[in-house]
């Protein structure tokens, strides 16, 4: 299996089936999608299900969290065939979680493929033919000999209610971890990966980020920019939200300090306050000046 698509939801209502109907249109038929649901209360796993004929492997595990897999009480069922081999690409795990990060760390315990990948309910793939020119550039590494467990594939995001085409730096640096990494939509990442490094649940905004920098710095991870957009991105998550601001800051401050030495965070700090950081961040999530913001930074970044 070369693909697992995760979506992690709780009450998505019908931006689950918005986010499902994307994957399961993809052109690459090397995939499986896990979808890992908190336990929700608005009959949206259960509705997508039942309009879907339910899939013909659905495999629905309730167990609380914590639980080793021989505390599981399986709840399996097969459904009727009519569904399709897309719908039957699609398992759901039912499990009680303290919180995202928790939930996406449950849902890598249960995917199969080489690379995973984390689209939130409401987020799509640029068009059809995503995975399928992914899986292009993961052969051209394979036939190199590279290592696919420690490769990153990432690349450009749609930002989903302007349009903007937010590109990502060509090449990953010390100064891009600092400053800003692709968005995690975007990111296909070898699921050993992810199996070493679980998310940290210390981290209620930042975990991604964290666990970005831990395969740059750490894992020795390989990056490599795939060229186009990857993910079309709704935006308006729990890291966005105004009150969240503040804590936002101080992940950030502690993350990069875990990673960076003093005289690289100063050198980067430095370059920030030169280059007049505030003032690009304003322009970039502006509606009026985002679009030309953005052209020009993929324009710079050769695309």
């Amino acid at each position: 299996m070369r693909f697992s698509v995760i979506t992690v939801c709780l009450n998505p209502g019908g931006k689950l089936r918005t986010t499902l109907e994307s994957v399961l249109g993809q052109s690459c038929g090397d995939f499986e999608v896990i979808v890992k649901d908190g336990g929700s209360s608005d009959g949206s796993v259960d509705e997508w299900q039942h309009k879907s004929g339910e899939a013909a492997d659905k495999d629905v595990r309730r167990r609380e969290p914590g639980a080793g897999e021989g505390a599981a009480v399986g709840e399996s069922s097969e459904g009727t065939a009519a569904a399709g081999a897309a719908h039957g690409r699609v398992r759901v795990f039912v499990e009680k979680d303290r919180g995202i990060y928790d939930a996406m760390n449950q849902a890598v315990a249960h995917a199969a493929g080489d690379f995973v990948v984390f689209m939130n309910c409401g987020d799509v793939f640029a068009d059809e033919r995503v995975l399928e020119r992914v899986e292009e550039r993961i052969r051209e590494r394979e036939n190199t000999g590279a290592d696919l467990k420690r490769l990153v594939f990432y690349g450009d995001t749609v930002e989903g209610q302007s349009g903007v085409i937010i590109a990502s730096a060509p090449k990953i640096t010390g100064f891009t971890c600092y400053r800003n990494i692709p968005c995690h939509q975007s990111c296909f990442y070898a699921r050993q990966l992810c199996v070493e490094k679980p998310y940290d649940l210390q981290y209620r905004i930042r975990a991604d980020y964290d666990h970005f920098l831990w395969c740059f710095y750490r894992a020795g991870a390989d990056f490599a920019h795939v060229g186009f957009p990857v993910a079309v991105y709704e935006g308006g998550g729990f890291s966005e939200s105004r009150e969240n601001g503040r804590r936002n800051l101080e992940e950030h401050r502690q993350i990069t300090g875990a990673y960076m030495g003093r005289k690289e965070l100063f050198k980067y700090r430095l370059v920030m306050a030169v280059t007049l950081a505030p003032l690009r961040r304003a322009a970039a999530e502006s509606r009026v000046l985002s679009g030309v913001y953005h052209w020009f930074k993929g324009k710079l970044y050769g695309g």
